[in-house]
């Protein structure tokens, strides 16, 4: 099988799933390919066995380049077996780790036409010291209100790498 993993990663945490993903289908005699969502062509999906789209979230939202990409090449992911991944910091939550539970998710599948064959919900990664001084305040806030650390100098993984490993074995089994 040769996979596309397509992805949009703002500060690196997806792409590393994306990665985890990977090296688990490579391991199980797969041929992978990782592509940004932006650079990601209609000739890379032709060529692919299987996709699956990756997007983190910033602020309650995907990036528009996911949608854009989702939009026009619909077709060419429904043609083929199928998954959608979402990487967010509500995910941290065990029962907000569902699609129809996580309410970005929800929003996002609800404006687009394109109806993945599986989805999956990863915790984010929250990393205060990386971030500009808006980012930092503005998640710092955000956390504060939802309950989720606040310490400016903390980097926190909310990821279930054990979910991330299973959901990376359905990928592999096709």
């Amino acid at each position: 099988m040769r996979l596309l993993i397509v992805y949009s990663s703002i500060d690196g945490h997806t792409r590393e799933i994306c990665a985890c993903i990977a090296d688990i289908a490579r391991a199980a005699g797969h041929e992978v390919e990782l592509a940004e969502v932006e650079s990601t062509t209609a000739e890379q999906l032709q060529a692919c066995d299987r996709v699956v789209i990756g997007a983190s979230i910033r602020y309650g939202r995907h990036r528009p380049a996911v949608k854009a990409f989702i939009d026009r090449h619909q077709a060419e992911i429904e043609a083929r077996p199928n998954a959608f991944f979402s990487v967010n910091a509500v995910g941290r939550k065990p029962h907000k780790r569902q699609a129809d539970t996580n309410p970005y998710v929800r929003k996002f599948l609800g404006q687009i036409g394109w109806k993945p064959q599986q989805v999956e919900i990863f915790g984010g990664k929250i990393e205060y010291p990386r971030y500009g001084f808006f980012d930092r305040n503005m998640i710092r806030l955000i956390m504060w209100i939802t309950g989720g650390p606040t310490d400016p100098r903390s980097v926190t993984d909310f990821t279930d790498w054990a979910q991330v490993e299973a959901f990376a074995r359905r990928i592999a089994a096709g």
